[in-house]
């Protein structure tokens, strides 16, 4: 049995919070409530959460400037930050993530994929806590037993193609590009040809759709593939 996360989330709309917390609570998470930067920094000092979902614009403190005070400090430089923001130019992600947040996620957002992205950070930073088990639509997928299932039926998945699944169970509804999708699977130092991604991506397909399941898997033309609602 996995050790429940304590989540800090950072965000003075009420409505976004009521909607954010239900969410993270429904996925077993402990979540701490801030609605300001003043009370966060205050939330962070009497108690530190597992991972800070952080809002850019607040009363008092920006998001910005608590990111950066607390990756200047020796005892919260290490905490797991997401920054959520309505600002989607590139320059200002840069900035966010330059400041030392972990991860970036733009309003609005799904509360599906915004938990996919915690399980995600959590795994980078906090392995002992990240949940076993990712799920999207019928399909399950555990990471610590290898194991994968759509509906009730099991799915049988070769390294590499288990490997996908995760990454866009990770991610579901992002395009990846050919690129992007060798450098998360296969690594950036191994030089694979990008035509590679098309071959396990259709093995993927295969098995995820062996008795006529609807395609989870979308292919976007010129750009690449996403984990997406199924398409009869």
């Amino acid at each position: 049995m996995t050790e429940k996360a304590s989540i800090l989330l950072v965000e003075d709309d009420a409505n976004l919070v009521e909607l954010v917390k239900y969410n993270l609570e429904a996925a077993d998470f402990g979540v701490t409530v801030a609605m300001d930067g003043e009370e966060a920094l205050l939330c962070v000092e009497e108690q530190q959460p597992d991972l800070i979902l952080l809002d850019w614009m607040l009363p008092h403190v920006s998001g910005i400037e608590i990111v950066r005070r607390l990756r200047l400090n020796p005892e919260t430089v290490n905490i797991p930050i997401i920054m959520m923001t309505a600002r989607t130019e590139e320059d200002d992600q840069v900035r966010g993530l330059n400041a030392g947040a972990d991860d970036y996620v733009t309003k609005p957002f799904s509360p599906r994929e915004l938990i996919a992205r915690i399980n995600a950070v959590m795994r980078r930073f906090r392995p002992s806590i990240a949940t076993e088990m990712l799920e999207f639509e019928d399909i399950s997928l555990n990471t610590a037993e290898f194991r994968v299932k759509r509906g009730d039926r099991p799915v049988k998945l070769g390294p590499t193609e288990f490997k996908l699944l995760r990454h866009f169970m990770e991610h579901p509804t992002r395009v990846y590009s050919r690129e992007q999708l060798l450098d998360a699977v296969w690594g950036r130092d191994i030089y694979i040809e990008v035509r590679t991604v098309d071959v396990h991506i259709r093995r993927l397909r295969r098995a995820l759709c062996e008795d006529g399941e609807p395609d989870v898997i979308r292919t976007v033309r010129a750009a690449g593939y996403a984990l997406d609602s199924a398409k009869t």
